[in-house]
């Protein structure tokens, strides 16, 4: 028969425990280590993708830059100046002869009221609009009140302004108050 005695001062510990929680801990931080290289891995791939993207876009940025600097060199020539500016002087006057001035003056006469008449009327094409000055001969301020109502209440008039305003004089005929308006026509 064996009898087991230990000798020692200090009995025998095991670190068995401590060896498994250690190997436990080192194999998860290795399975994080390995998902985290993973990740950049793809990260720096996405990023490899992106900025060829961005060398593309700044590539076909300097062609387009290129062909803008020639155009602009093209059109800077004497010869193509004096093209150009034909070319705005006509489209100014297809614009002002495809402006329908009827429709505007039957808008206007739609909203003058009784004791108002258009004294005098200047429209000038601004802008893809028309800019109208108004001088309205009113024969009450009822009247005249009336009319820059319906001026701004209107749907195609807008921008109403009012320029100045004459009492009737002593030496007119008339006994109309003069007002002197500037509008905005702006017709679909």
């Amino acid at each position: 028969m064996k009898a087991r005695l230990n000798l020692a001062t200090i009995p025998l510990e095991t670190h068995r425990r401590f060896f498994a929680g250690a190997s436990l801990v080192g194999a998860i931080a290795g399975l994080a280590l390995l998902a985290l290289s993973w990740h950049v891995y793809n990260v720096r791939k996405s990023n490899e993708r992106f900025r060829a993207q961005i060398a593309q876009l700044q590539r076909e940025m300097a062609g387009l830059e290129r062909e803008r600097q020639d155009m602009e060199m093209f059109f800077a020539r004497p010869e193509n100046a004096k093209l150009h500016d034909r070319a705005v002087f006509l489209n100014s006057l297809i614009d002002a002869r495809s402006f329908n001035w009827t429709q505007m003056f039957m808008d206007l006469e739609k909203l003058l009221p009784p004791g108002v008449r258009v004294v005098s009327i200047a429209p000038k094409m601004d802008k893809g609009g028309v800019s109208v000055k108004l001088t309205i001969g009113a024969s009450s301020d009822e009247s005249k009140l009336k009319f820059l109502r319906a001026l701004e209440t209107s749907k195609v008039f807008s921008g109403i302004e009012v320029l100045s305003e004459r009492p009737p004089g002593r030496t007119e005929a008339t006994n109309e108050v003069a007002v002197e308006i500037t509008a905005w026509y702006l017709r679909a």
